[in-house]
Parts: structure tokens; sequence; C-alpha cells
């Protein structure tokens, strides 16, 4: 199992639209998978765009197709400012 991190930028007036996408996409994730995703923003915006970041840990074989699925359905990229970029964690003992 891995954790993902995936960031990606967001308008500062697309942000109050986004939030209760993400959160509902989320929720139905953690419904069809068992993983409860959250998501954070950095402090302040830069050129009018804030990053936010949506965590996933242990995730099982298969999720991210799952992930990006749910992601089409949500509409996200609608609201996003750019690609999503996604980091692939593991615990170090599982990877030493």
């Amino acid at each position: 199992m891995v954790d993902l991190y995936i960031y990606y930028k967001v308008r500062d007036e697309h942000a109050a639209q986004l939030a209760p996408r993400v959160r509902a996409m989320q929720a139905g994730l953690a419904s069809q998978t068992g993983v409860a995703g959250t998501v954070k923003r950095r402090p302040g915006s830069s050129d009018a765009r804030q990053t936010w970041m949506e965590i996933y840990l242990a995730t099982p074989e298969g999720f991210d197709i799952a992930l990006a699925q749910a992601v089409r359905q949500a509409g996200l990229d609608e609201f996003t400012d750019g690609p999503r970029h996604t980091e692939v964690f593991t615990d170090i003992s599982t990877c030493a």
C-alpha cells in the first residue's frame, strides 16, 4: 500500500465552488474503496492562486484508477488551474 499526495493550483475565485466538490468526491471514494481522503491548502495565495493538496493514506492497488474516475465524474478539472501532480510515498520500513 502507498500514500498519495496530490497537489494542484486553484484560482481564488474558484475555491468556494471546488471545496464541496472535492469533499463530496472524497466521501464517494471512501464509500467505494474504504480510503478516507483529506484536503488541505497552503496558507495564503500567490498571483490569486492557492495550492491545495489531497492526501490518501494506505491506498490499495487500483485506487489510482478509482480516483481518476472520481475526479472526472466530479468535474474537478473545471475548477483547477493546471494539472494535478501526484507524489507517491511508502513507509520506510517497507522500502528500506
